[in-house]
Parts: C-alpha cells; sequence; structure tokens
C-alpha cells in the first residue's frame, strides 16, 4: 500500500467527512476524520505496519501520513484491531489541513448534513438499579476490609428505537454540547469523552486524568458552590490522588522529566464538573510510540480501579455486565508513533442495524461512598449520551 499526504486547500467539516460509517477523532475542531477501510491492523502491531508503507507525506505533521484509528478495550491486553482509512482528512492550529489517501483513493463525497426526525425511543436499564447498588455495597465494602483503595463501578441504559439511529446527527449535537471533549466514532462506538489518557508529540508526553464528579445545574452560583464542595471533599480528592500517582508513577520510568499541576482544578463539561490534574513531561530516547504508553496506563484507576488487577476481579464478578470498549481508550496513532488516546467514557455502543444503543456510565467507589449517591452521579454522566441520541 502507498500513502500519499498533501496539504488540503479548502476546508472540510470533520464531522461531515465522517458522517455515520466513517471514523472521527476530533476535539475543538481539530483532529482526524476518516473514510473507507485500507486495512485492519492489531494495535500493537500498528506503528510498525504504518512505518513499513510505501509514503509520500508531505506535510511532517503529528496526524499525517498513513493513520490507524481505534479502540483498546477495558480489559488490560485485551487483543484489538484499529482502522487504517482509505481516506483521512486531518485538521491542526493555524488552520492547517492536510488529506492523506492510501492508493489513490478518491476524495469520497462529504455527508449532506442530517435530516431531523422525530423518532420513538425507548430507555430501559441494562443491569438492574438493584444489581448496580449491591455492586457499589460490594466495592465499597472491599475498600474498608483493605482488600483494595477504590473500584469503579458502572451500570448501562439500553436506547431502543424502531428506526435506525443516524450515528452522523448524534455526532452533530455533540460538537453543540460538548465541543471542548474528545468526541469518536470507530465502529459504532460513539462518545465524548473530557478525559485525555496520553497523547504524544515527538519526546512530549501529556495527560490530564480526571477523577471526582459534581453535577452542573446550570445556574452560576449554585454550580461554583458544588465546585467549591467538589475540591474540599475527602472523599473525592483521595479517588482523584490514587489516580494521578498512578498515572505519575507508569510515565515516569520512560520521561526524563515530568512536571504536575501540585493541586487539581476543577474541569467543566455541559452536564458535569470534576477535579482534573495535568501532567506534561518529556521522554527519554529512544521513546515509547503512544500505544505502548496507551497500554501502560489503560484502564487508570480512574476506570477500574486500584490495585489494578484485585479492582478488575472485582468489577468483573459483581458488575453484571462486560463492558468490551467502555473503560478503555479511543485515539489514532501515525506511523512516527505519535497519537492522542482519550478514556472511552460517555459512550454508547450502537448496534449493527443501529436500532438500538447501550449507554454506559460509572464511578469510583471508596470508603466514603454511598449507593444512592453513586447512582445519582451515574444519572448525570448519562444525560451527555442521551440527549444527543433521543433530542429531535
Amino acid at each position: 500500500m502507498r500513502a500519499v499526504t498533501t496539504w488540503l486547500d479548502d476546508d472540510v467539516d470533520l464531522n461531515d467527512f465522517a458522517g455515520g460509517d466513517g471514523y472521527l477523532f476530533v476535539r475543538d475542531g481539530l483532529g482526524l476524520a476518516g473514510q473507507g477501510v485500507a486495512a485492519r491492523i492489531e494495535a500493537d502491531d500498528a506503528v510498525r505496519f504504518l512505518a513499513d508503507m510505501d509514503c509520500a507525506d508531505h506535510v511532517g505533521l503529528p496526524g499525517s501520513g498513513p493513520v490507524a484509528i481505534g479502540v483498546l478495550p477495558f480489559r488490560p491486553g485485551a487483543s484489538a484491531k484499529l482502522v487504517v482509512p482509505m481516506v483521512t482528512i486531518g485538521k491542526a492550529t493555524e488552520g492547517r489541513r492536510w488529506i492523506t489517501s492510501i492508493d489513490d483513493a478518491p476524495m469520497p463525497p462529504t455527508h449532506a448534513h442530517p435530516v431531523a426526525t422525530a423518532a420513538e425511543f425507548t430507555v430501559r436499564p441494562g443491569v438492574s438499579v438493584e444489581t448496580y447498588l449491591a455492586a457499589v455495597a460490594s466495592a465499597r465494602d472491599a475498600v474498608r476490609r483493605g482488600e483494595i483503595d477504590k473500584a469503579v463501578i458502572a451500570r448501562d441504559l439500553v436506547v431502543s428505537s424502531p428506526d435506525p439511529i443516524d450515528i452522523h446527527a448524534v455526532l452533530r449535537r455533540l460538537r453543540a454540547t460538548f465541543g471542548s471533549s474528545y468526541r469518536y466514532a470507530v465502529d459504532g462506538f460513539v462518545g465524548a469523552s473530557p478525559e485525555l489518557l496520553v497523547a504524544l508529540d515527538g519526546s512530549v508526553v501529556t495527560s490530564h486524568p480526571l477523577a471526582g464528579t459534581t453535577p452542573r445545574t446550570g445556574d452560576p452560583a449554585t454550580d461554583a458552590a458544588l465546585a467549591a464542595e467538589l475540591l474540599a471533599s475527602t472523599k473525592n480528592q483521595i479517588e482523584h490522588r490514587v489516580v494521578v500517582d498512578v498515572v505519575h508513577d507508569t510515565l515516569l520510568p520512560w520521561a526524563s522529566y515530568l512536571d504536575w499541576e501540585p493541586e487539581p482544578s476543577i474541569v467543566t463539561v455541559a452536564n458535569v464538573q470534576h477535579l482534573g490534574t495535568r501532567l506534561e513531561g518529556q521522554l527519554s530516547q529512544p521513546a515509547p510510540d503512544v500505544l505502548t504508553l496507551a497500554r501502560a496506563l489503560s484502564p487508570t484507576p480512574a476506570l477500574g480501579g486500584h490495585p489494578q488487577a484485585a479492582a478488575i476481579e472485582l468489577i468483573e464478578r459483581v458488575e453484571g455486565f462486560r463492558r468490551g470498549r467502555y473503560g478503555g481508550t479511543v485515539g489514532w496513532v501515525d506511523s512516527r508513533g505519535n497519537g492522542t488516546w482519550a478514556v472511552a467514557i460517555r459512550c454508547a455502543e450502537f448496534a449493527p442495524d443501529r436500532r438500538s444503543a447501550r449507554l454506559f456510565a460509572g464511578g469510583g467507589i471508596v470508603a466514603e461512598s454511598d449507593p444512592h449517591h453513586e447512582l445519582a452521579e451515574t444519572q448525570a454522566k448519562f444525560q451527555a449520551m442521551l440527549s444527543a441520541i433521543i433530542r429531535p
């Protein structure tokens, strides 16, 4: 296969280029969108596969040349296939745009704007609320007994419609409300994640773990009070510190230096507020590729728990469903090992016929966790995808 990358003069909407059947990874209008499948490759072979391709890259930016897009599942080390699109459009800062085609693939047409429809929907729990509450109690009690420091317990909802759900329309609604999140679409797995797992640009590595959540009400005074409570919450600070420490300790052996914010700050998205801490560093040479880092970091304690093996064993024993791609990481990698990977949350798994979708939401459980408070947190987190699907 031969990849050719050239500058693109005309602006293209990445959401409209991906449409309902393409591939998308974008934040604040910058990122990648792909159409068609040139190859499906094992994730752990992706960088070597891309580097071995015959390539004429006239752009030379992270994400130019051949790229692979995909999802690493929740379970550590699980096999995963990434997609090399036939045609990929990239956007970076300062208006820079490019197009990569494989084997002279023609530019596909940009999808027309989706047409609004008045569909009917039903929403039902996947696992029962009772199962979820019992799972939270089991995790809390395991923490109190000293068996684990933290576990993340999730639940699922199933949205069904007699008509196919338009993924293109869902992506555009997510952009309207969650434009500052990492919005993605990969083989029916669609979402808007606020959390950066890891990004690599040359030797510069960044991560922005989130843990600890409170709702947003739309009233500035109330939201400010809730944010202050979140910052003062011992429960949420403990939950957050576990995540930051693990991310830091995982990256440190590869880094010549690694810096991080001394205190968490509030990260606000449309429906909730999180505690977040940004880390940035320089990797020693030879540096690992971004997929190596993503494998090492995922799932973080923000989606699994700590210690990881014991927390995952508890999750799989009490949660009542298999997570699959939820809670893993989604993103892209290029032939130089650069890439950006977000935590696979605020997401939906669409059925092949697009007439149903499973939504997922969870929260970190520590000794002070209350099952009904955790249930309310999942209800707030579900709104990101639920409103994008059922909103007319």
